[in-house]
């Protein structure tokens, strides 16, 4: 059935590869899953794994072809943007500090990037990226998934339509509980080693999410924090535990607390914004479901695919209302949103002006908020300029 508001597409699919999410990796098949969602890609390459061997048996297990099935995103990078049929974009799923290395082989080859989050594993090398997109005329897109939430889209856009008023405060946070005691396992070890993760722990890992998500609803630029990182876990090198006061040009306030170590929750993502006239309150784990409280007036429940729910929303829908929507459609929807920019630049026009993905831009700012944070924590809390 198809859902008014989505665009039927009729081109062939974008030939994409991919860049670690081999055996058991599991944002690999998460972005394999988003990708093929809508019919928009399809997967012709992979150096799926620094283990030569896992790679192969990787691209095998998701049926590859041998000689596309790469020991390295160098080489990668290299035999595909000579081939006639060479991917046009690719996916990096690796931990965070291969992420600068394979995007900048990519984009000198030509090839259009989508990047898991952070951008990089430090601010040098994530504006040294930004420089490399404008050169190269290449698209990077990347994977903030929650920015592809049908209700998160509707309230950004009520916030934009002024509805909210002035903005004055914003709340953000992100609870999980899966690090509370010492871990030691595949997605665990990279996430708690500075090496492979950069200079944040929780903060990096999900409190980007956090910040990437207050940012984009609200439009508001951030002037200067005053962070608090904390490991409670003994011997655990990054912070599990963050909490970050945030000042806002304009004269909007903020707090943000992003932690791995707080029993009961899961995938906890909140957002609150309050302004002149009215707020609004989202929860990841309820995501089809949008409160607004307008000054003065009753809480309004706006539901995807409901009442309320506008343009911005229905077009990222999939599903009938009622139906659970929510965290490999926000995938998808980033996935799709990219192909159309993909497909704009490669016939030479316009990218659409609906089409809204994080860019390159939202990397960078990501990256030096955790660098900020780390500052600021450093020197007691100290306020810090992003």
């Amino acid at each position: 059935m198809a859902i008014e508001g989505r665009e039927q597409k009729s081109n062939r699919p974008i030939r994409y590869g991919m860049v670690g999410g081999g055996q058991g990796a599991f944002i690999g098949a998460v972005h394999r899953i988003a990708a093929r969602l809508d019919g928009e890609f399809e997967l012709a390459a992979g150096a799926l794994s620094s283990d030569p061997e896992r790679a192969k048996v990787s691209g095998a297990e998701l049926g590859l072809d041998p000689e596309r099935c790469y020991d390295s995103f160098e080489e990668m990078a290299k035999a595909e943007a000579a081939r006639p049929d060479g991917i046009e974009a690719v996916s990096i799923v690796t931990p965070n500090h291969v992420h600068f290395p394979a995007a900048k082989a990519f984009l000198e080859a030509g090839i259009h990037v989508i990047c898991d989050k952070p951008l990089t594993s430090n601010l040098a090398d994530a504006k040294q990226l930004a420089d490399l997109v404008k050169s190269s005329g290449k698209l990077l897109v990347l994977t903030h998934n929650y920015t592809g939430y049908p209700m998160v889209r509707h309230a950004r856009q009520m916030v934009a339509e002024g509805l909210l008023g002035t903005i004055r405060v914003v709340q953000a946070e992100y609870p999980q509980d899966w690090l509370t005691e010492p871990v030691s396992n595949k997605q665990a070890d990279w996430r708690t080693d500075p090496a492979r993760s950069g200079a944040g722990g929780a903060l990096g890992d999900i409190g980007t999410h956090a910040y990437n998500l207050a940012r984009f609803v609200t439009g508001l630029e951030l002037d200067s924090l005053a962070a608090d990182l904390t490991a409670f876990v003994d011997g655990r090198q990054l912070d599990d535990n963050a909490h970050v006061m945030l000042r806002f040009r304009g004269g909007a306030k903020g707090m943000l607390w992003a932690s791995q170590v707080a029993p009961g929750n899961e995938n906890g993502l909140k957002l609150r914004i309050y302004g002149s006239k009215g707020g609004l309150e989202w929860e990841q784990e309820q995501p089809n479901h949008l409160w607004f409280t307008p000054f003065g007036g009753e809480k309004r429940l706006i539901t995807r695919g409901g009442t309320g729910a506008g343009a911005s929303a229905a077009r990222l829908t999939r599903v009938p209302s009622g139906h659970p929507e929510g965290y490999l459609e926000g995938f998808a929807n980033i996935y799709a949103e990219a192909a159309r920019a993909i497909r704009a630049v490669r016939d030479g026009t316009p990218i659409p002006e609906d089409v809204v993905f994080p860019t390159v831009e939202d990397g960078v700012e990501g990256v030096a908020f955790v660098e900020a944070c780390v500052r600021s924590s450093k020197d007691n809390g100290a306020w810090t300029k992003l």
